[in-house]
């Protein structure tokens, strides 16, 4: 895909892995849509791709309130009419044994990291038929399959969003929709060091790797496509 004017919907845009694919995507002239909770940091990524004129549209979005995704999406249709790529990246973070897990935190959990997946993929959608194209990937995370100690329910909502990346994968690709998930180890970000605080840091992958495999995904050939892919520590166990 040619990136150059296509519109293009990061969750999470204003740190990390969120901030690092909408700099990359901006700087092959995608016309980014940046959504996060917090103002003051949007207004740093945008900022940032403003510096080498890329262009960037805030949309302030706490994404634990369906209301306000509704409103993101009303916003994006209104200001452009077509919605190209989505990547939902936007997630939080609770660690903690099963046995000693709060409703409350099991409840954000689910609310960021799988709810709000499933409505924004469910919004794209139906700006993504009607057009006959789109692209949506997911940011996932490599518990999906490593079972790590008190990171079930993490764990939980990040399966959740492996299993409707299969199913909207199934259900959208006669109508032009490219569906991907990737699923990173542990990157440099608050995130992961808040899980992972017994990773060396200078182990952890760089948020810039997500954005490239990001990118690699969209530059793909017409005749091809991946729908998986796991990124690992280089220090990491392999497989």
């Amino acid at each position: 895909m040619e990136l150059d004017g296509k519109i293009a919907l990061v969750t999470g845009a204003s740190m990390g892995i969120g901030k690092s694919i909408s700099i990359k995507l901006a700087r092959e002239a995608a016309v980014i849509v940046i959504a996060a909770r917090t103002l003051e940091k949007l207004e740093e990524t945008k900022k940032e791709i403003e510096s080498f004129g890329g262009k960037a549209f805030i949309i302030c979005t706490d994404l634990a309130e369906q209301r306000q995704i509704d409103d993101l999406f009303e916003n994006i249709k209104r200001e452009f009419g077509r919605l190209d790529i989505i990547i939902n990246n936007a997630a939080i973070t609770v660690t903690g044994k099963l046995i000693d897990f709060a409703q409350e935190d099991f409840d954000k959990l689910i609310n960021v990291n799988l709810k709000a997946v499933y409505l924004c993929c469910q919004h794209a959608l139906k700006i993504m038929v009607p057009q006959k194209s789109g692209i949506i990937i997911n940011i996932s995370s490599n518990v999906v399959y490593k079972g790590y100690p008190e990171q079930s329910i993490y764990s939980a909502t990040k399966s959740g969003v492996l299993a409707i990346t299969k199913s909207i994968s199934n259900e959208h690709q006669q109508d032009g929709i490219s569906v991907a998930i990737i699923h990173p180890g542990a990157v440099d970000t608050g995130l992961a060091t808040q899980a992972r605080p017994d990773i060396d840091r200078k182990l952890l992958i760089r948020p810039e790797d997500i954005a490239d495999t990001v990118l690699y995904m969209l530059k793909l050939s017409d005749t091809a496509w991946v729908d998986e892919i796991i990124v690992r520590r280089r220090s990491a166990k392999p497989f």
